[in-house]
């Protein structure tokens, strides 16, 4: 075990062999521990330091005999990326642009609300989907993050926001809506979700978890046997000749099959989750009335809430944003219809942090093509 041996290596040779904790679940903690030797309750001590104290330091963790924080410290450590700038906006969103150990650079955003503050993180470099209107699209594909690296943007995201003067976290509600498809980085992401809901570590409910994913159905019909959070499908269509154009997936997983594994992950059962379709606006593609009609028949069986998502400009998109007068009139044709709809309040474009326009660093692996999203 390299736990044993580590004292007779060099110090360069221990940093490349240490154990990062960050990003490890419970039961993973637990069998660490184990395999030195030390009771189990350990793992949940120090799994209580990092996420909820924000302590990477062994040292610091006081109820740790000193014996083994320096052993800690000596074959273990938190690792997280480097922070490379943060932004902050007229509004109040924050955005942070994290450089990892391979040289990419990732982005996630703080939202704040009246009643939550919302932390959307990335689960990939780049993304490989394709789909026109999104900004972190047209980056390419790079890799999946670990685990690590995605709580690595909680973890300093709560680290900068701080708390409120009741000790609260400012951030409550945690989606995976930046850069990449999570779930095309479905382990990583679900080991994730185990440290979000665990007790030890962030306690979230499940209605304050969301992925957001464009259909990658093999996985989300998986998802149901992993975890039950809140689901939120990029939709953006009401009908396969749009969505094959402006969601290249579509044509691999049309929308009729995306719905059926939707009903078949919630079963009925959204007490404890939520159902949300989110739909960009883009002006004379997806928002004519009839368009509109189209998706309340899609979706009249389904209890869900409808998100309709003003376009977020960026160079060479080729798309425009719907105008107020159409997303309005969109609204009310699906809200007289019965269904629960809202249009996204845009924040954060003043540092480019708005619904699809996170790019990050991105080295290219895909050359634009599709091949990486079959699973």
């Amino acid at each position: 075990m390299q736990a044993v041996a580590i004292n007779n290596i060099t110090s360069e040779q221990a940093d490349s062999v240490k154990k990062n904790l960050l990003g490890m679940d419970l039961d993973e903690l637990v069998n660490f521990f184990e395999q030195l030797g030390e009771k189990s309750f350990r793992a949940k001590q120090v799994m209580k330091w990092i996420y909820q104290c924000n302590i990477d330091d062994f040292t610091e963790m006081t109820n740790l005999s000193k014996k083994l924080a320096a052993k800690l410290s000596e074959i273990a450590y938190i690792h997280l990326p480097e922070l490379v700038m943060e932004q902050k906006s007229d509004d109040g969103t924050v955005k942070w642009l994290l450089r990892l150990d391979s040289g990419n650079c990732i982005e996630t955003v703080f939202i704040p609300e009246d009643n939550r503050g919302t932390l959307c993180v990335s689960s990939q470099i780049g993304c490989a989907l394709e789909c026109g209107f999104c900004s972190t699209a047209q980056q390419g594909f790079n890799r999946n993050l670990s685990a690590a690296e995605i709580i690595s943007q909680v973890w300093i995201a709560n680290r900068a926001m701080g708390t409120t003067h009741k000790g609260d976290r400012l951030i409550t509600n945690i989606v995976f809506m930046g850069m990449g498809e999570p779930l095309l980085n479905f382990d990583e992401v679900t080991r994730t979700i185990r440290i979000l809901l665990e007790d030890n570590a962030y306690g979230l409910s499940k209605r304050r978890v969301t992925i957001s994913t464009a259909g990658v159905v093999p996985a989300l019909k998986r998802l149901r046997d992993e975890t039950d959070v809140s689901l939120a499908i990029s939709l953006h269509a009401p009908n396969d000749t749009i969505r094959d154009k402006i969601v290249p997936l579509n044509k691999k997983y049309p929308i009729a099959e995306l719905i059926r594994a939707c009903k078949h992950y919630f079963a009925g059962d959204t007490k404890l989750k939520q159902f949300t379709i989110e739909y960009v606006m883009l002006d004379h593609v997806n928002d004519e009335p009839q368009h509109a009609h189209e998706l309340v028949q899609l979706l009249k069986s389904i209890p869900c809430k409808v998100n309709l998502i003003p376009f977020n400009p960026f160079p060479n998109s080729g798309y425009k944003r719907s105008s107020n007068s159409r997303i309005n009139m969109f609204r009310d044709i699906l809200q007289q219809a019965g269904l629960v709809t809202m249009t996204r309040k845009t924040r954060g474009d003043d540092i480019d942090a708005a619904c699809g326009q996170l790019a990050g660093k991105v080295n290219d692996k895909t050359k634009r093509k599709l091949k990486q999203i079959m699973v």
